[in-house]
């Protein structure tokens, strides 16, 4: 009688080819096979260390990367230079719309994460070229986009709740104008 030996893999080291992760990233599902193509062709995997910073706000936007795992921190500095966290995102999000529409905010590895990292700019070419490329991204960001600005929306609720509670008081005087 044979006996089975039992084979355990790590998962954490066996690299799937880079269009098979481009093709299995949430944010592309639905994508056909040539946008696949065109976005594997710009694409190159990466990884970042805890505490690396990703992007600095400010600065030239010019990727955007796709989080297979780990956690990053998105931020922005007031003028007082303190960082506020609008975020944090992980596996299947988005890092970097500002490729398309600046600017950027600042992103910091939490833990060590792996990325898929696209070039903008040659992506940006294959989108003027490839129209229904292009359409599918913007679909695709501006949904991103959308949460990013709620999340934005309500941390500055949470630091500064004068404001809201302002905002509540004035958007209720506004809506008792309208129906008089």
């Amino acid at each position: 009688m044979k006996k089975k030996a039992k084979i355990k893999m790590n998962t954490t080291t066996e690299i799937e080819p880079l269009a098979t992760r481009v093709a299995l990233h949430p944010f592309l599902a639905g994508m056909n096979r040539t946008q696949l193509a065109l976005l594997t062709d710009c694409a190159m995997a990466t990884h970042f260390k805890k505490g690396e910073t990703i992007l600095r706000e400010g600065e030239f936007a010019n990727r955007f990367y796709l989080i297979e795992s780990g956690k990053v921190v998105l931020e922005s500095r007031d003028d007082f230079d303190e960082a506020t966290v609008i975020e944090t995102i992980g596996p299947g999000d988005l890092l970097g719309w500002s490729w398309m529409f600046p600017p950027y905010v600042t992103a910091r590895a939490i833990e060590p994460t792996t990325a898929l990292f696209f070039y903008g700019t040659i992506l940006r070419e294959y989108c003027e070229k490839d129209h229904s490329l292009g359409y599918e991204l913007f679909k695709r960001m501006s949904a991103v986009m959308m949460k990013r600005l709620q999340a934005a929306r309500k941390q500055m609720r949470c630091l500064h709740p004068q404001v809201a509670l302002v905002n509540r008081r004035s958007n209720r005087l506004l809506s008792i104008r309208q129906r008089t």
